[in-house]
């Protein structure tokens, strides 16, 4: 990892939902709103652009857990800014507070992230 990462940077994305993100590929008869995994899905991009500037060439990080509440529905076509708080850097694991809210002004998700630094090169020869 490069220098400057610590606790307190925070990142925000906005994202433009797309029906591919939508409840509706999960069963016939379900609004056409944003799904869960979708919304988690953004989350997780945001703690990554958040980390990106600061890894070496070779290094990755991975998600292992996470603890997100869904909170309002988000209908596709809505815009969704999601706000990635790092919260822990404790060796090579990085703790995140999150956080979406759509383009009316409601909070639709939150919680905690958690993503693990790995080297890139022996990831992918494990596989």
């Amino acid at each position: 990892m490069k220098e400057g990462l610590t606790t307190g940077l925070a990142h925000k994305g906005t994202y433009v939902t797309t029906p591919e993100m939508g409840v509706q590929h999960f069963g016939p008869g379900v609004p056409t709103v944003l799904s869960s995994p979708s919304m988690i899905g953004l989350m997780e991009r945001t703690c990554v652009e958040l980390l990106t500037p600061y890894m070496e060439e070779n290094e990755q990080t991975v998600g292992f857990h996470v603890d997100v509440k869904h909170l309002a529905p988000t209908k596709i076509g809505q815009a969704v800014t999601v706000t990635a708080r790092l919260q822990e850097v404790k060796e090579k694991r990085f703790r995140f507070a999150v956080e979406a809210i759509n383009d009316q002004g409601v909070k639709i998700g939150e919680g905690t992230h958690r993503r693990a630094l790995i080297n890139l090169k022996q990831f992918t020869s494990n596989s």
